[in-house]
Formats: structure tokens, sequence, C-alpha cells
């Protein structure tokens, strides 16, 4: 069962402040001012040492589109952290520059640091939350020492759990898996220990998540709240990089915490399938000649026959059906038309994948693959191996014309209308991305492609992320990176992978190509896998591993395989099944992938970036003041904002609903009503927070307490959790780097 404790009932009113404070501001000696609501800005403050944890953090607000100003530690030139640096007046208004502070530890700073003090002042005074991103256990913190019980060390491998408090982890099912991805790595470090069984008057400890303290019964806190002194700290005792599974299920959690729910910006967990060459028939890798005949890597001579291409039965499509509907799980169906034409050539005028696929059409999305997936791009000259632009006389590349381009796309058109398939017609994806530049044979895009995407109406464009990484205008088109799945296309067989596999990342001492040994972006096997057992045992865990931490990364863009990896051993449904096994074990009912169709993707990838140069220029104001939120932007931008389950858009009459549920809360895109110039946001009154008086006695009390607390101390650091673990061969963590030669024009 899933945990039921979500953000927006688990906030107390003292969790989330919205306090008065003197007319004049918070440096103002005039007490008797008349008492306001103060406005909080949705920004974060992060003051950065340029470690892994700090460098997450923020990798999460950048990712989600949520506002935040780093001060770094290290630079001698940083502005200092002082009341009128952290907060001022505004209208008459007291104001908070930053509704939550991120600190590399509790304590960076000096003893008796005045940075720290007014820091602590600050957050007394408006109620605002600190993260210390990595710190050791110490009754400082309202925790013992990690000794008696305690454990100091390791966690590689460990299953940490949420606690039944939750907190702002509702979204989780419950488990927290430590990453073990190398026996020779150390890639994480913690401090357990246990709350102090007396803590001082008025100050307590929460944890939120914990894990088992070695040789004890008892549980240590990972992350935890301590409350004291009108203060609220999220103490998290171990140290992580952005890539890690363990930081990537606790991320939102920890902005959610921070920002009390209410901030600028969004968070969800996608996933789409596209399986490429539908109808088509994929060439087979050769294990004798160590490339694929049909293809452009097979040395010039060779034979380049194909006898046996890898392609669909019926029996594979009502499989496909079935698993789809068992999974809840929608792929997207690239298909090419002519392939379907070219097999009722050789058979006798029908095609019973085709009437298969078209019976069970409302299972699937579908989208234009080109009509028989030839090479777009410069005409191949592949008298070389590899190939490169046929030129003319003059040395001119010779490109394939915008007739044949468009011919493609609109034939496929025509083909999926006459069987009865709805396919939007903005969409396309060219075979092998071709027409788009590759490196380093086609560094341009082929001229003729955008003409042809003009003249067919096409808007979104797939292109392959490994090489094209950032959405980019192609003509009319926006592109949608895709990342490769690391299951070859030219392979039908479990068997057949393995060897590619190990020729692709198998030094040349043990038979393989070689081509991992010196590679910035691969590591090579050890040893050759056992091509029986290397599929199941080694490959399918590594690829879902990676294609989850991309589900887990907010990042909306698409996997793809090909058809031929459903067809025979099925060898692309363990990777999937894995992929959506783990995904459910992890998180609760409340928080599902969300698989968009291609054109959505592209919409969101274009947002985002409308959004993020916006917030980058400083041309977005976001503040909170009691239960009102307003954002104000350039005219036809649309913000994105996560808010507690209730919350309601103000129009000039009424309200309207905001957002859409996930993970316990509401997030969206939205922009101003009719006639109105920003976004006004209304908390309800279940999430409104209480009004409590902040006193300037209170604050100076805080910055005493500062004063007098000792600074952390430099923490250890493991060197995979400074930089990304390897997961294996053809990823560095950071970016999965795929092996795909480009084919050409096919039958």
């Amino acid at each position: 069962m899933g945990r039921t404790t979500r953000l927006a009932t688990a906030c107390t009113a003292a969790a989330m402040l919205t306090l008065t404070w003197p007319a004049a501001g918070p440096s103002s000696a005039d007490a008797t001012a008349a008492a306001v609501t103060p406005r909080i800005d949705l920004r974060v403050l992060v003051v950065d040492d340029g470690g892994p944890a700090t460098q997450a953090i923020t990798a999460e607000l950048d990712s989600a589109g949520t506002p935040y100003t780093t001060l770094d530690l290290n630079s001698a030139a940083r502005p200092q952290i002082t009341a009128a640096y952290l907060s001022d007046t505004v209208s008459g208004r007291p104001r908070a520059k930053f509704q939550a502070v991120v600190l590399p530890n509790d304590n960076p700073f000096g003893a008796g640091s005045a940075e720290m003090a007014a820091l602590a002042a600050y957050e007394t005074a408006f109620g605002i939350p600190q993260v210390d991103a990595y710190t050791y256990a110490r009754p400082e913190v309202g925790l013992n020492y990690a000794q008696d019980p305690g454990y100091i060390g390791s966690l590689d491998g460990v299953t940490a759990a949420v606690t039944a408090t939750a907190g702002p982890f509702g979204y989780l099912q419950g488990n927290v898996p430590f990453e073990d991805n190398s026996p020779t790595v150390g890639e994480s470090y913690a401090f357990l220990a246990t709350p102090l069984a007396t803590q001082a008057a008025g100050a307590t400890f929460t944890s939120y998540v914990d894990a088992p303290i070695q040789g004890s019964t008892a549980r240590g806190s990972l992350v935890g709240e301590y409350s004291h002194e009108g203060r609220r700290e999220l103490v998290v005792t171990f140290v992580y990089n952005q890539y890690q599974q363990q930081f990537r299920l606790l991320a939102r959690g920890m902005v959610e915490w921070m920002t009390q729910g209410i901030h600028l910006g969004a968070d969800r967990n996608y996933f789409a399938l596209h399986m490429d060459d539908v109808l088509l028939g994929d060439d087979r890798w050769n294990p004798t000649l160590n490339c694929t005949p049909g293809d452009v890597d097979c040395a010039v001579g060779t034979d380049q026959s194909d006898p046996d291409p890898i392609r669909m039965t019926p029996a594979d499509a009502t499989y496909l059906k079935q698993w789809s509907a068992a999974n809840g799980f929608t792929p997207d169906l690239m298909y090419n038309g002519g392939g379907s034409e070219g097999y009722k050539a050789e058979h006798g005028g029908t095609d019973p994948l085709a009437t298969q696929l078209i019976a069970d059409k409302n299972a699937y999305r579908w989208v234009n693959h080109t009509y028989t997936h030839p090479y777009l791009g410069c005409v191949q000259d592949v008298s070389v191996v590899p190939w490169k632009c046929s030129t003319t006389a003059t040395g001119a590349v010779v490109w394939t014309s915008k007739a044949d381009i468009t011919a493609q796309i609109k034939d496929n058109t025509t083909w999926a209308t006459q069987h009865g398939l709805t396919v939007n017609k903005q969409e396309l994806l060219t075979g092998e991305h071709s027409g788009l530049k590759i490196l380093p044979q086609q560094p341009l895009d082929n001229p003729n492609l955008a003409t042809s995407l003009s003249a067919t109406g096409v808007t979104v464009l797939g292109s392959d992320n490994s090489r094209d990484p950032q959405q980019r205008k192609v003509g009319p088109a926006l592109t949608v990176p895709r990342f490769p799945m690391n299951v070859f296309y030219n392979a039908g067989k479990a068997s057949e992978e393995v060897d590619e596999y190990n020729w692709i990342y198998t030094r040349a001492a043990d038979g393989g190509s070689g081509i991992c040994e010196g590679s910035a972006t691969s590591t090579c096997l050890d040893t050759p896998l056992d091509t029986a057992t290397g599929y199941a045992s080694y490959i399918v865990p590594l690829e879902a591993r990676t294609d989850l931490g991309h589900v887990l990364s907010n990042n909306p863009r698409p996997h793809y395989v090909h058809q031929s990896n459903f067809a025979e051993d099925r060898i692309a449904y363990p990777v999937m099944e894995k992929i959506l096994g783990d995904y459910k074990n992890l998180y609760a009912a409340s928080t599902p992938i969300v698989n968009l169709r291609m054109a959505d993707i592209s919409a969101e990838l274009a947002r985002r970036a409308a959004w993020d140069t916006a917030v980058k220029a400083n041309k977005v104001t976001a503040y909170r003041i009691g239960d009102t939120v307003t954002v104000t932007g350039p005219s036809g931008l649309q913000s994105t904002a996560s808010m507690p389950v209730g919350t309601r858009q103000a129009q000039l009459i009424g309200t309207t609903a905001f957002g859409g549920a996930y993970a316990g809360q509401l997030s969206g895109w939205v922009a101003p009503g009719s006639l109105q110039s920003s976004v006004t946001l209304k908390l309800t009154a279940a999430v409104t927070p209480a009004v409590v008086t902040a006193t300037p006695a209170k604050a100076a009390q805080s910055a005493q307490v500062a004063k007098a607390k000792a600074p952390a101390q430099a923490l250890p650091v493991p060197t995979g959790a400074t930089d990304p673990v390897p997961y294996g061969p053809g990823d560095t963590g950071k970016q999965k780097q795929h092996r795909k030669n480009t084919r050409a024009a096919r039958r």
C-alpha cells in the first residue's frame, strides 16, 4: 500500500508561516507600528560550497524551473549575508527576498559568524525553512552522535525507508534503496543516529527517512526536521549527487519541504516509448562478420544481402496489445506503411501483421515514420566505411530532394488514412533521424528538409538525444530529442543482443572491437558476457536502471527501441517490465508515470525553454502574501507552479481550477486570465497558514544561538558521491551514449 500522507494536509500552522512584522520592516525600532502580513518572494537562496549535495539541489531546482539565487562560498567577491541582503520593505510591506535557504551544512561559517546570525534572525522573523544539504549527526541538529547506537560509513546497497510520519515524502511507496552500482567505488556516506531523547526546551526532531543501524535494533535518521528557537531545519545526514537514485527519489520532497508546498516550477516523472520501424523488417546482426549486412557498417566487398530480416508476426502484435493493457501503458508505433505494401508484394498480396495491428489500432498512438524509411540527408556514398556524403564534380554536397522527402511524408499519411489510423499530421520521425545533421559526415541539416516540413504541415520532428540533445528549430518544426535504449535494432534474439554488446564493449584482447578502450563515454566489460545468460543478468538491469534514471529526472524526452525488439525473443519486454515494476514499487499511486505523445512533449519542452529564459533574465516576479500568490512575467509567457490541493486561479470574476493533481499537490502551466497582466492563485482556507507574531526579541534570540553554535566541520565525500558512478558500458551516468549505425535505404 502506498503512503497516504500528503503535503497539503501534513503542513501545520507552524510549518507554513505567514507572520506579521512592524510595517517599517525587520530592522525598524518602531515595535508599535501597525502589523502587516509580509511578502515572501518565491525564490530560494542556495549557499553553495561547490560540493555535490548543494549542486544536486540546484540541479533539481533547475529541472523543475524553480527560481533560485546562488551564493558561492568559494568566491572572494561574493556578497555578504546581512539583514539587508535577505529582506527589505516594498510599498510599506516587509519583504523576505527568499522563501527558503539551502546551506551545505547546518553552519558553514566560522564560529561567531555574523552571517549565520543574520540567517537565523531572518529565518525566525519570516518563518523561512533551512535545508542542511549534508551535515553530520550531533546535538546541534537535534541528533545524538552517531554512536551507541549509531553508524558512520557507506550505505551502498542499503534500503532506507520513509517513516510513518512521511512528511513531504508521502508520494513514495516507502522504500528508498541506496545504489550499489560498482563493487570498487564507494557511492554513499552517511551518519546514522537517533534523535536526542531530551531536546532543548521547545525543540523537536521528526525523522522522515531512516535506515537500520548495523548491530542494533534501532534505526537512524537520514532526513529529518529539527524545529528549535522558532526555526526549522531539514537535516540530511548522507551525501549524494544529482544522478543517484536515492537523491532522485527524495529531491521532490526536499523542495516541497523547503518551499512549504508553494513554489514556481513543477516536477513529474515521464516515460514514453517509441517503437520505430513498425511494419518494416529490421536488418540482423551477423556474429561471424561482426557487422550488419544490409546496413552501412560492413566492410566494402562484404555480401550485403540480408536473407533473414527481423519482423514482428501477428502473434507478436497480439502479445503487444495484451501486454499494453495489462501494464496500463500505451506505446507509440512509429509506422512505415510502405513496409506493409512491400511485404504484400512478396507474399501474395496479404500482410497479417498489418491486419492485426490495424484491428488493434486504438490501443496505440501512431506516428508517421515516412513511407519506406529511406535516408533523407545527403545522398550516401557507401563505397567506403564509414560512409560519406556524395558530392558533385565541384565538391557540392548532393542532397535528397524536397520532392522525395515530401513524397515520403505524404505517402505515409495517405496510407494511414486508407487504413483508418488516427495520425497527428504535425508529428514526424524520419528514418534514422535522417535529414538532420549527423557528425562527422553531415554537419548540416539537409536544406530541403525544412521546406518539406513546411509543405506538409509538420511542426514536431523526432531527433536523437545522444547526438542532438537540445530542442531546436528546423524550419517550422521543433525537434523532440529521444533517448536511444541500448537494446539494438538489429537484434531479435537475446543471444544476438549479447554478441553485439560484447563486440562493442569488450577489449580487443578479449575478442571485442576495442571501441570502449580509451572512450570518454563508455567503459569496457571486465569479461565478455555469456550469450545465454548475459542479457537477463547484466544488460536488462543495467538498461532499466539507466532508463529509470531518466524517468526520475523530470525529463519528458521519450525513449525509443525498434519493432525487432518485440519480435522473436521479445527482448524489449524484460527491460520495460523492470522499469515499470521498479517504478511501481517506489512510488505511491498518487504519483503515476506521465506518458505523453510526441506533440505534447514538444510543447512541454518549448514551454520550459521560454520559462527558463525568462527566469534567468530575471523577468519573472512571484511572491506570496498570506493566502495569495502573484506571478508576473513577460506578455504571453506561461508560468509553471506547484501549489497545495484546493488552490484556484483568481479571475476578474470568480475563480477557475488550477493545474492537475500529482504527488499530492496541484501543478501545471498557467497564464493570466482575460484582461489580466499577472497570475493570481488563491490558497484554500484548509491550507492558509495561521498568522503568528514574530518579534525582534525572538529574532535576536535566534541570532545569539546561531553565534554560539559551532560550525560544521568538513565532511567526508566518497568518490562515487562527488562524481556520477559509472553505470557500466555506454553510460557515464551523465549522458547515455548510444551506438547504432545509420542505415541506408532498404528496399
